[in-house]
C-alpha cells in the first residue's frame, strides 16, 4: 500500500475530506458511490463498481475476495479446469 502523506481530521459529523488531487487521479467525481472494506486496523476506501471485473455484467455477481465475478464467469472459469 502507497502512503500519500495526506492527513487529514474527522469532522464532527464523522466526515473527511478527500484531497482534489486524490480524486483527480482515481477518477472519484462528485456523487460517486465509494464502496468502504475494513482490513484489521485499516479502513479501505474503493469506488464502487457492482459488476463483474471480467464481463462487466451486473446480475448474479459474487465476491471472490474483494473481485467481484459473476456466476456464468465462474463457470467459465470451472470448465476451464
Amino acid at each position: 500500500m502507497k502512503s500519500t502523506g495526506v492527513v487529514r481530521k474527522v469532522d464532527e459529523l464523522g466526515r473527511i475530506v478527500l484531497p482534489k488531487a486524490l480524486r483527480e487521479i482515481m477518477d472519484i467525481q462528485e456523487k460517486d458511490p465509494l464502496e468502504i472494506f475494513t482490513d484489521n486496523n485499516r479502513i479501505i476506501l474503493q469506488k464502487y463498481h457492482p459488476a463483474c471485473e471480467f464481463c462487466s455484467n451486473a446480475d448474479n455477481v459474487v465476491y471472490f475476495g474483494e473481485k467481484r465475478i459473476c456466476r456464468e464467469c465462474i463457470d467459465k472459469i470451472k470448465s476451464m479446469f
